[in-house]
């Protein structure tokens, strides 16, 4: 059965969903942008801010449901302006171990909330049901 959880840290959504889903094998993580989160308003324009911001937040969320980035399988990422990608990847790939990336998708999705410049969403695969 699966669990709905809110970070605490962060406001209400704002839309009829929940922070993080926890199910049997999955942890789902809803889009999160720099607008999102407390004091994230001090970045927004600098996509690569934007992006260490969020990244660490969705970090500090995989820990609620005892998962870490190592345990992300999936992502997506939106940008503002896909001809920031490349700077959005140097930071992006910072969170995670050379060679053991999750599967991506990245889109141009031209209104982000808040006049935010990139917005991630992530799928961890919980460690109990992990083969190691």
């Amino acid at each position: 059965m699966p669990i709905y959880r809110n970070d605490p840290a962060l406001p209400s959504p704002a839309f009829p969903g929940s922070h993080v889903v926890v199910d049997d094998d999955y942890v789902f993580v809803s889009g999160l942008t720099a607008a999102d989160i407390q004091g994230g308003e001090t970045v927004i324009g600098d996509v690569g801010e934007e992006t260490r911001w969020v990244m660490r937040k969705l970090q500090h969320m995989l820990k609620i449901a005892d998962c870490r980035l190592d345990d992300v399988v999936r992502v997506d990422v939106h940008l503002a302006d896909l001809d920031e990608i490349s700077i959005m990847d140097r930071m992006y790939a910072e969170f995670f171990e050379a060679g053991r990336y999750p599967a991506r998708t990245c889109t141009e999705s031209r209104r982000l909330f808040g006049g935010s410049r990139v917005e991630i969403t992530l799928v961890a695969r919980r460690p109990s049901t992990r083969n190691d």
